[in-house]
């Protein structure tokens, strides 16, 4: 008889807290809760009941459990909540994903693009695209994900489990899992998130004797006062109050006519009263026991494969025809253990993952061998080649069979499948229990597995373990030749690298090289010469970008002999970094050399790679951003999202020098969101610095300052990012501040900081803003010709140098040389506004001075450009200087914006207020009239108006009511 009952009984509280977080990602406040508790005890019930609320709320619904045949999957719960919200009646827009959309391809292959690579093989960023999907499904009315069973899952799965749960607070989603209690890695991760109060843990326990008396009222659709108290006394001692054997031993008990309905209502059968009910194994082993003896091997079969089993691998177990397999299925007997799966056609699961463990431990160990081994060479009948899950499937068999050095090399092969999917940490537990199984009969599978172990272990970024497992290659010594064993100190030093480890990486470099010996093979030599290059680049010392380039160069050319592609690739791309401030052409030919051989050798993603710097080759050259957009559109069709946002951020940088700070802006909160909450660190620390840089470049010192005390606290020390940070962002903030000294300081700071450990980086100011400093500042006399300014190739650069010739040439008294010098850079710095009329208004007070070129008209455009833009200081310099050379300026009276309400109100002028934030800087009037380019008897007047109008005693008082923020 059909015994279930709607009705959830004892879960109360549960069912709110499920309702509450329901009712909250419909409003955009996502969350997660986690059902905790045995096997039997209603998580899938509650997980069913909020599936069912959330339909009736129209949410979105996506469903996938870790429990499967045999061992854990990577990514198998994810792949079934995908599937089952792509095969939803009203389907979801999933192109709107952008480059995240292939990246879902590691779970459904179906959205893979055509390309041999896939994106980037980031957990994270697989977990990112999953939470777009969720947010994108639930955008509507909201999003429900149940994941059960956690406790089976693979570590990929918790790990995206874990960015989920982190980072859906403000989406309309709702994840739901379920797990037991048992001890287990998903246990500790929820209880953790539950810690941090990122989710809700929801332990159930087991029902007391009135609520099973309840339960068992609700089953019989009976009134509570028609139950027999002995018949609840027998299911509460029978069942202890877990609810699944309530049901399972209620359904025995009306099923044996212990208990039967009357027309005056249930009863106990008066011989029931000296038995007691069945246990839940015996009541298992009764049903089993009625069944035909091929009808019980096709159950047991189908048991040893998991909570879930094919009716293809069943057939082959049984030899039985269509017809007769789905007639032992559909019987009554067999419908007590399972029943159709409505999510898998062509599969069948158990009524409960406890009845597959009950049926398990029924089986004899002779037995059991025997018929794993059975249904292990029907699953290879079938799926020849053992693809997919296949293989794990039939390693466990093949152990359980007694085959150990079979399972071996199952699970080795299992193993290496996971990786190259990039499910590290999957892989890792497969080759460990590979390690474990095969023994020295079989040196050469065990000497193969050991390897791939320790590359599973350095791509999961577990270096120590790794590095640990390194004394175990004494052990296949004799099997591996020097060359693997080279190769695997190779990657361990690449894995270093990754993991910010460059002494433990150069330790593996020189193990390797050593391994190698004196007459090394030119494709061993370039594997470990590119590593180790990498690695140098973040040693100290002046020749090391030198040892480095012939490193490099000699790798590529080698590799691309031989041929290595992919370590071609990557030395091309690097010779281009190292070479591009000495000879950009060189540069470029470089990344041309590396975009063939990718096209040629199919490898997409090294292909963007070199698009990307490319584009910034072409940006730094003239602004021009088509080929880094192009870069970016590509890297979006493929999932390549590490390359996207690299060609973003280059973007940003461009955006900020050509005056587009709207833009910039937008691009680097965007970029850092998501590099930030991605881990992808070096992006999210240029970003920051792109920050702080735009706000130098807006004159925002405040905020500049915020941003760069950011960048050391989120990213620690910043001395490879001082030259920037020195020369683009704090130098150029002090000349819109008309603080040039400052500037100066700065600009040394910066230089000194790239002699001290030569960078690759651009832009700093020694081949540009430096030149013009340095002009502006030193006398004819000690000053060279025009011709001995160095003009760089790259734009922003290039039109400061030009605008330092033009000083020179001023100096030397070439007039004619020097205005083609203004009118070149003029040209050359169209692209960039705030830039070039900085030049203007720095050469042309060096023209007034020399009496050459046409500093007003220099002077007239500079001060309508900074007056637009909002940078009173170089405005009013530019009007001061206007003045000095004669020139009528009518005063332009705006900028009070700028002036804080409670001074306004106080009567405090613009100019007033620029003379009130140099206090703070305890200068002088002489120096606040040079700053400001007023008279010191001017500047006089101004702070006694200020001591009078703020009602500061002196001069001091008002610095430090600046500092506090005008207050008190």
């Amino acid at each position: 008889m059909g015994l279930r009952s709607s009705t959830i009984v004892g879960r109360d509280n549960e069912q709110r807290v499920i309702k509450s977080g329901l009712l909250a990602a419909r409003s955009r406040r996502g969350g997660a809760v986690f059902l905790v508790g045995e096997g039997g005890i209603g998580k899938s019930r509650l997980a069913a009941a909020a599936a069912d609320a959330a339909y009736g709320s129209n949410m979105r619904l996506m469903r996938g459990r870790s429990s499967t045949t045999g061992p854990s999957v990577p990514y198998r719960p994810l792949t079934e909540a995908v599937l089952s919200l792509l095969r939803a009646g009203d389907p979801v827009d999933i192109d709107t994903l952008g480059p995240y959309r292939p990246v879902l391809g590691r779970l459904v292959p179906d959205l893979r693009p055509a390309s041999t690579e896939h994106g980037d093989a980031s957990l994270v960023i697989l977990a990112e695209a999953v939470l777009r999907l969720m947010a994108l499904a639930g955008r509507e009315n909201g999003c429900l994900l149940t994941l059960e069973d956690l406790h089976d899952a693979d570590p990929e799965t918790l790990g995206v489990t874990e960015y989920l749960v982190d980072n859906m607070s403000d989406l309309p989603v709702l994840l739901l899992g379920t797990l037991r209690r048992d001890p287990c890695p998903a246990l500790d991760l929820v209880r953790s998130m539950a810690q941090r109060g990122h989710c809700v843990l929801l332990e159930l326990d087991r029902l007391d004797r009135s609520q099973v008396h309840q339960m068992m009222a609700s089953y019989l659709a009976a009134r509570p006062q028609d139950v027999p108290d002995v018949a609840t006394d027998l299911v509460w001692a029978g069942s202890t109050g877990n609810p699944f054997l309530v049901e399972d031993l209620l359904t025995g008990m009306c099923d044996t006519d212990v208990l039967v309905e009357t027309p005056t209502g249930w009863r106990i059968c008066a011989d029931a009263l000296t038995n007691r009910p069945d246990t839940f194994v015996r009541s298992v082993r009764r049903r089993i026991e009625q069944l035909s003896e091929r009808a019980r091997e096709l159950i047991m079969a189908g048991a040893l494969l998991g909570c879930r089993f094919p009716l293809t691998v069943a057939q082959a177990v049984t030899g039985m025809s269509d017809r007769e397999l789905l007639t032992h299925l559909q019987g009554p007997l067999a419908a007590q253990l399972v029943v159709a799966d409505e999510q898998m056609p062509g599969w069948y699961q158990f009524q409960h993952p406890l009845m597959q463990e009950a049926l398990t431990s029924l089986l004899e160990p002779t037995e059991r061998a025997r018929l794993a081994r059975r249904t292990a060479d029907a699953v290879t009948e079938v799926h020849s080649g053992l693809p997919g899950e296949w293989c794990q499937v039939s390693a466990t068999l093949r152990l359980a069979a007694g085959e150990f050095l079979t399972a071996g090399r199952l699970f080795a092969e299992a193993g290496r499948r996971c990786l190259a999917e990039g499910a590290a940490g999957s892989a890792v537990a497969l080759l460990e229990r590979a390690w474990e199984l095969l023994t020295d009969d079989d040196p050469g599978s065990r000497a193969d597995a050991l390897e791939s172990l320790i590359y599973a272990l350095a791509e999961a970024g577990r270096i120590d373990r790794a590095l640990a497992f390194v004394a175990a290659v004494e052990q296949v010594s004799g099997v591996l030749d020097h060359r693997r064993l080279a190769r695997l100190h190779t990657r361990l030093a690449w894995a270093a690298m990754l993991a910010g480890q460059s002494a433990e990486g150069l330790a593996r470099v020189g193990a390797a090289r050593a391994l190698l010996g004196p007459d090394p093979l030119p494709a061993d030599v370039v594997t470990v010469d590119v590593v180790a290059a990498h690695l140098e680049l973040d040693l100290p010392g002046a020749d090391r970008l030198d040892r480095v380039e012939a490193m490099t160069r000699q790798a590529a050319a080698v590799a691309e002999e031989i041929p290595l592609p992919v370590v071609a690739s990557q030395a091309w791309q690097l010779l281009a970094a190292l070479v591009r401030q000495r000879d950009p052409d060189d540069a470029t030919a470089c990344l041309e050399r590396s975009r063939a051989i990718a096209a040629e050798h199919d490898l997409p993603i090294w292909d963007i790679h070199a698009l990307v710097r490319l584009g910034n080759d072409d940006a730094l050259r003239d602004a021009n951003t088509d080929r880094l957009e192009q870069a970016r559109a590509q890297a979006t069709r493929i999932g390549a999202v590490t390359a996207r946002y690299q060609a973003e951020a280059s973007i940003a940088l461009q955006a900020i020098l050509r005056h587009e700070f709207d833009r910039a802006q937008a691009l680097i909160d965007e970029v850092w969101t998501a590099t930030s909450r991605l881990r992808l660190l070096e992006t999210a620390e240029y970003v920051l610095l792109l920050r702080a840089v735009l706000h130098a470049h807006r004159g925002r010192r405040k905020d500049m300052d915020a941003a760069l005390d950011e960048l050391a606290g989120v990213h620690g020390d910043q001395s490879r990012n001082s030259p920037r940070i020195h020369g683009l962002a704090r130098a150029f903030c002090a000349l819109l501040e008309e603080n040039r000294p400052r500037a100066v300081e700065e600009m040394s700071r910066a230089l000194a900081a790239a002699d001290r450990n030569p960078t690759t980086f651009l832009l700093f100011g020694r081949d540009g803003l430096h030149l013009l400093l340095t002009a502006l500042h030193t006398r004819p006399r000690e000053a060279g010709s025009a011709e001995q300014v160095p003009l760089s190739a790259f734009g922003w650069d290039r039109q400061f140098a030009l605008f330092a010739r033009a000083v020179r040439a001023g100096q030397a008294g070439d007039v004619q040389r020097a205005c083609a010098a203004v009118d070149e850079a003029v040209r050359v710095g169209q692209p960039y506004p705030m830039g070039r009329h900085l030049g203007l208004r720095l050469c042309a007070e060096a023209a007034l001075a020399d009496g050459w070129g046409d500093p007003v008209d220099w002077l007239r455009t500079a001060e309508e450009h900074f007056h637009r833009t909002d940078v009173p200081a170089v405005a009013g310099a530019c009007r001061t200087l206007l003045r000095a050379a004669g020139v009528r300026v009518p005063q332009r009276r705006v900028g009070t914006h700028q002036v804080p309400g409670t001074l306004r109100a106080a009567g405090v002028t613009v100019r007033e207020f620029e003379v009130l934030q140099l206090l703070v800087e305890r200068l002088s009037n002489r120096e606040i009239a040079g700053r400001l380019h007023l008279s010191p008897r001017t500047v006089e007047r101004h702070i006694s108006n200020l001591i009078i109008k703020t009602g500061r005693p002196n001069r001091l008082a008002l610095g430090e009511f600046v500092s506090r923020g005008y207050q008190g």
